[in-house]
């Protein structure tokens, strides 16, 4: 397929075959033009025959041009044929069909000089009975029967099932329930944040007093090597301690972020006006990667159900 798309000697022949194609339909117009003459008809075929095997856009083009020229020799042709049929003498067909019908002048001017000149039914009793048996071969279908409206013997619809609707309580008993369950909730989870950011500032507070020169890396304090979910509840837990100013978070001599508990004095001194907040964003891959780079093999916060504190 490939060596016929790239072979010169095929394409030109193709390209010439065209060309004789275009120049046999202008040559030949005259011939072509003439209703008994399937030339046209001809020559669509062999182009047909040679459009299978184009493959380039010259030789499309040409097709197209070849296409362009017999569209205007077909439409010139059907115009002459049409003027040929409104050549049609109404009152020719009109006298073969009254002949056809059973018509007698003869009988008809002996009628008109019998009754005075007044003519009455010179047509045979069965003229339009013998035109329409001759019409009806023309129309040899049957016409479909079908009702305006639909089929007249309907079945009659299946009644609805009534579903039955649950019945609904009263507004002011809904808004009365609602708020008691929120409330209960809300203090129910409030509580378990407050003992959980206790529980992380003990371990803090732990590792800094057991050896307050090594500073605590910051990554190595939140994340659990054996589970990803409560790596982010640590980095949750932890962000409380640092906004309520129990802890600080500062850079190494590395450019590492490290994490320190806040002592009374220091939290007096720094004041509101020297935090500053930041986003701290986690995905599982950059969880194993930092996992990797620590050497992280134990968890440095305990799980909340196990009950061995560190400091207990």
């Amino acid at each position: 397929m490939q060596a016929e798309n790239s072979d010169p000697g095929l394409r030109r022949e193709i390209r010439s075959k065209y060309r004789d194609l275009i120049n046999s339909v202008q040559q030949n117009r005259e011939d072509m033009l003439s209703p008994s003459s399937n030339k046209l008809t001809e020559v669509l075929e062999e182009a047909n025959k040679l459009f299978k095997d184009v493959r380039q856009a010259r030789e499309a083009a040409l097709d197209a041009q070849l296409l362009v020229v017999a569209t205007d020799l077909g439409k010139e042709k059907a115009s002459q044929l049409f003027a040929e049929g409104t050549a049609f003498d109404h009152s020719v067909f009109a006298e073969h069909l009254l002949s056809f019908m059973g018509l007698n002048r003869l009988e008809e001017r002996e009628e008109e000089e019998q009754e005075g000149g007044s003519v009455h039914g010179y047509l045979p009793q069965d003229a339009w009975h013998r035109l329409a048996s001759r019409a009806e071969r023309c129309f040899r279908t049957a016409p479909t029967f079908h009702y305006m409206m639909g089929s007249f013997h309907a079945e009659p619809r299946l009644p609805k099932q009534r579903i039955e609707r649950q019945r609904k309580l009263p507004v002011k008993e809904a808004k009365r329930i609602m708020p008691t369950q929120l409330k209960k909730m809300d203090k129910s989870h409030q509580e378990a944040t407050e003992k959980e950011v206790e529980r992380i500032q003990g371990y803090l507070n732990f590792y800094h007093e057991a050896d307050p020169a090594t500073p605590i890396s910051y990554y190595e304090f939140v994340i659990d090597p054996n589970s990803f979910s409560r790596t982010v509840e640590n980095i949750f837990h932890v962000s409380f301690l640092i906004r309520d100013g129990f802890a600080r978070m500062y850079l190494d001599d590395d450019k590492l972020p490290c994490i320190a508990p806040v002592v009374d004095g220091e939290a007096k001194a720094g004041g509101s006006s020297s935090r500053h907040q930041c986003i701290v964003s986690i995905s599982c891959q950059s969880w194993k990667e930092l996992i990797d780079v620590f050497e992280i093999t134990e968890a440095m916060i305990n799980p909340a159900d196990t009950q061995n504190e560190i400091w207990s």
